[in-house]
């Protein structure tokens, strides 16, 4: 993609300039990819294209839509915003009563075109698209044995992987094949499948992204719709019925004949990743069978017991850190308000994964009213700190507006390793926690105090009340705070240069 450009002539002032010759782009976890899936529906992919638009928050680098007739299969992939790519004309041009659908931020493979998504392959088995939320680890030998067999790359996404796979299976049947091949694949994968006649969805053994099936209820005693979609967030705008999760290992055919489902593999322990409940999902979606707002009020709660500090007003770093703010708040009693506005207009340039325009786009982002903050003690809420850098800026921009004291609440423990399931995150050395200890980033960051919420704290969170439905503490991947893989693989050292070379 084309180098990112700030507006012409921006004035920059002292705090920016700061870090102007900073190089790594990660100031936040980037969201992964949104997935969705419908079966039996006369406009298909106009109901994909509701349910992308509602998980646009998980990526907004690509997006495409394919669709079927139980004939032909139609296909529209582009760059940017679900809103931009799918206009009432290029809809018209993908008929049919079932359709996939996915928006991409890359985490693997280039950012361009060619690695938008679903991708399609035909096959002996027909053709097969796919489209895919998370990361493979076990790459290297299953490409070279595929291009030995004769298969042909499209693209560089470990995505094209599993429908390699599947299209160089030798068994009878395509489902035998889809499960054959899902057992081969390891690390994070929730996808929906489609043929011609057909929708399949399917999340890896160890549950580590989501995938959830709703239903629409026919009309006049017509079979009903079924949807898959990354968020539940996306029932709602289709007035779909939240079913049930796809389980860790589970793969689920829709058919004419109805919804059949069958395990691939029941052997690993459920590693979810509680990231999705600390900052990626909506709050207003139901993850792992319970809701986000729910934990993350809990995550604010838990973070006063833990820290807390005598202040004026508890003021969140929008948008992620409302929820956790508005628990911290009623638990400490201390007001709450939004003392940082967002503007929620900035263009896509900040938003980009190659972002190399430096901190400006913070002033952009984020102004304080000065009203609420001058001559207060502030307790600052956000979700994380990866390098810091924004975080110092959001201080700086606080005291500047008057406050008297700037305290830093962070609503989950300090980020000190990589993710390589699907959550595009910085190299160690990148990572501010996994060099500096808390009393170091909080002389870092200039604040007053800065305390963590404590993995414990994290995961009780995510856990306690009647609607967790089977979730304990041990469901949950906290790799990122505490260095543990759920996966068998090489040092962590190794294996970033190793997948860069084989997606």
């Amino acid at each position: 993609m084309d180098d990112l450009k700030l507006p012409l002539n921006p004035v920059l002032d002292d705090e920016l300039i700061d870090d102007a010759d900073d190089a790594n782009p990660f100031d936040k976890l980037r969201e992964e990819c949104g997935v969705m899936a419908v079966y039996n529906h006369s406009d298909a992919a106009r109901m994909t294209y509701w349910g992308l638009y509602s998980l646009q928050h998980r990526g907004q680098e690509s997006a495409g839509i394919a669709s079927a007739d139980g004939h032909e299969v139609n296909e529209y992939k582009g760059m940017g915003l679900v809103s931009e790519i799918f206009t009432d004309d290029v809809l018209a041009k993908l008929p049919g009563h079932m359709a996939i659908g996915h928006t991409r931020y890359s985490t693997t493979g280039d950012s361009a075109l060619l690695n938008a998504q679903p991708i399609s392959v035909e096959s002996t088995k027909g053709l097969i698209a796919i489209a895919h939320n998370g990361n493979l680890i076990n790459l290297g030998t299953a490409k070279e044995r595929l291009e030995r067999d004769g298969a042909i790359f499209q693209t560089t996404s470990d995505s094209e992987i599993i429908i390699q796979l599947i299209a160089h299976c030798e068994k009878n049947t395509l489902i035998d094949c889809m499960a054959d091949a899902l057992q081969q694949v390891d690390g994070a994968f929730s996808i929906v499948m489609m043929t011609r006649n057909r929708i399949f969805a399917a999340r890896d053994p160890h549950g580590f992204r989501p995938l959830s099936m709703g239903r629409i209820e026919g009309k006049d005693g017509a079979p009903d719709t079924f949807v898959f979609a990354s968020e539940t967030c996306a029932f709602d705008l289709l007035h779909a019925k939240y079913e049930r999760d796809v389980k860790p290992g589970e793969l689920i055919m829709v058919s004419e004949d109805g919804v059949t489902s069958r395990y691939f593999n029941t052997t690993m322990p459920q590693s979810s990743c509680v990231f999705e409940h600390v900052y990626f999902a909506r709050p207003d979606s139901k993850i792992y069978g319970r809701w986000v707002q729910q934990s993350r009020e809990e995550m604010g709660r838990q973070l006063a017991r833990e820290s807390g500090v005598p202040a004026d007003l508890i003021v969140p770093v929008p948008d992620s850190g409302v929820t956790a703010a508005i628990g911290y708040a009623t638990e400490s009693g201390i007001p709450f308000n939004l003392g940082l506005i967002r503007n929620h207009y900035v263009g896509r340039t900040f938003i980009q994964p190659e972002q190399r325009v430096r901190d400006f786009g913070v002033r952009m982002k984020l102004n304080p009213v000065r009203s609420l903050l001058e001559g207060k003690r502030v307790i600052l809420i956000d979700d994380s700190i990866i390098r810091g850098t924004t975080s110092r800026k959001i201080v700086r921009m606080v005291r500047a507006a008057g406050a008297t004291e700037v305290h830093m609440r962070i609503s989950c423990p300090p980020t000190i390793s990589p993710c390589f399931y699907g959550v595009d995150t910085p190299s160690k050395k990148d990572l501010i926690a996994a060099n500096k200890s808390v009393a170091e980033i909080c002389e870092f960051i200039e604040a007053d105090s800065l305390a963590y919420l404590s993995l414990v704290g994290l995961t009780h969170s995510c856990t306690k009340g009647e609607t967790s439905e089977g979730l304990s503490p041990a469901s949950f991947c906290t790799a990122c705070y505490t260095g543990d893989y759920p996966t068998q693989w090489v040092d962590v050292a190794e294996i970033l240069p190793a997948r860069a070379l084989v997606v």
